[in-house]
C-alpha cells in the first residue's frame, strides 16, 4: 500500500502544492481549488481567511491547495498566472474555471459551488 503525505499549510485546511505533488493532487476526481499567491501580496493576505473558511466548509467536496508563485514559478507559468491572487478550479487535472483578484467570500464561494454543480 502506498501512502501519500500531503503537506498542509499553517492553518491545516489547505495543502501546499508544489511541483512534486501538483499534478497528482489536481488530477483526482475530487475538485481542487488552487490559490496562486505570494507572501508579499496584500490582496492575497486579505483572501487567506476567506480561503481557510471555505476550505473548512467544503472539505468533503473540494481540496483546497495553495501555490506560492515565487517558489513554484513553473506551475504558475504553465497556467499563465500573471496576476495574484488567482483562484483556479481543477477537475481530473484540467482547469475548469478561475477568478482573479481579491474577489471576496461571496464570489469565491460562487466559483466553488458552481464547480460542484457541474
Amino acid at each position: 500500500m502506498i501512502v501519500f503525505e500531503m503537506e498542509t499549510s499553517h492553518q491545516d485546511s489547505t495543502v501546499k502544492l508544489t511541483e512534486a505533488n501538483f499534478d497528482r493532487l489536481t488530477s483526482s476526481e475530487k475538485l481542487t481549488l488552487v490559490d496562486f499567491w505570494a507572501t508579499w501580496c496584500g490582496p492575497c493576505r486579505i483572501m487567506e481567511p476567506v480561503v481557510e473558511k471555505l476550505a473548512k466548509k467544503y472539505s468533503d467536496k473540494v481540496l483546497f491547495g495553495k501555490v506560492n508563485v515565487d517558489e513554484e514559478m513553473n506551475i504558475s507559468s504553465r497556467y499563465q498566472v500573471f496576476s495574484i491572487p488567482t483562484f483556479m478550479i481543477f477537475k481530473n487535472g484540467q482547469p475548469m474555471d478561475a477568478v482573479i483578484g481579491a474577489v471576496g467570500e461571496a464570489s469565491l464561494e460562487r466559483l466553488v459551488t458552481g464547480a460542484i454543480g457541474k
